[in-house]
């Protein structure tokens, strides 16, 4: 009796050694959703003046392994590329609606997302920082 409770406690402590920690799971998950942008570097346009009638958002549906939005102007989508914490938007076979865009926001928009190739999400979970190596390039709140 006493070899078959032994059997079974370390078979219990070697499934819990195997299962993910519950904040990566945590993290990952917390991309989930949709974000709206409202700071994005580069331009020496204002960002409202990029973005003067609509902010762009961004969409994951991690269960679809997906991502879609709006650039201010035209519908994106494509494959999710997410490893921990990087992640890429150039290799994602994007698609795009084809609608005429004024203004240089839907321009600055696309090229930043393709050089974008880490996330961090705050502990509140209601900011993503999109980044290029460790500089922040894209910020999005959590609607």
């Amino acid at each position: 009796m006493k070899k078959l409770i032994f059997a079974i406690s370390l078979l219990f402590f070697l499934f819990m050694a195997c299962k993910p920690t519950q904040s990566s799971v945590k993290k990952t998950s917390s991309l989930q959703g949709t974000w709206e942008l409202n700071y994005i570097t580069g331009p020496r346009i204002a960002f409202d003046g990029l973005y003067p009638n609509k902010k762009p958002i961004l969409s994951f549906d991690l269960i679809e392994n997906k991502f879609s939005g709006n650039n201010s102007c035209n519908q994106y989508f494509g494959t999710l590329k997410v490893d921990g914490n990087a992640i890429s938007f150039e290799r994602a076979k994007m698609g795009m609606t084809m609608m005429a865009c004024l203004g240089e926001g839907e321009k600055v928009y696309n090229n930043t997302l393709e050089k974008i190739n880490f996330y961090s999400i705050s502990e509140g979970g209601k900011t993503l920082n999109l980044m290029m190596g460790d500089i922040a390039m894209m910020r999005f709140e959590k609607n």
